[in-house]
């Protein structure tokens, strides 16, 4: 699967794969992008919005081990690495 972290953000937390953004957990629900490679795998999964003004994203069963890994393992090569920000000069 690759190495997993995850990060505080807004109070919930986006969990990367491989340094990917893969999951979003918010109310301690698991959210993934309604992506087309996993449509078809997700087809009976709940659907919910993670956060105010969010587009609809599926609910993952975190608990069904194999299936959340199957999830992963399609969108990981998917999903780009994040651009890095360049810091801002200090002008005084």
């Amino acid at each position: 699967m690759g190495a997993i972290r995850y990060k505080k953000m807004f109070g919930e937390y986006m969990v990367y794969v491989n340094e990917k953004p893969l999951l979003l957990v918010c109310d301690n629900t698991v959210f993934v992008k309604m992506l087309d490679p996993i449509s078809e795998t997700m087809k009976d999964a709940e659907k919910g919005f993670p956060y105010d003004g969010a587009k609809e994203h599926y609910i993952l069963d975190i608990d069904n081990f194999e299936f959340s890994k199957e999830i992963i393992t399609i969108l990981e090569p998917l999903i780009s690495l994040p651009k890095t920000k360049k810091k801002k000069k200090n002008n005084p």
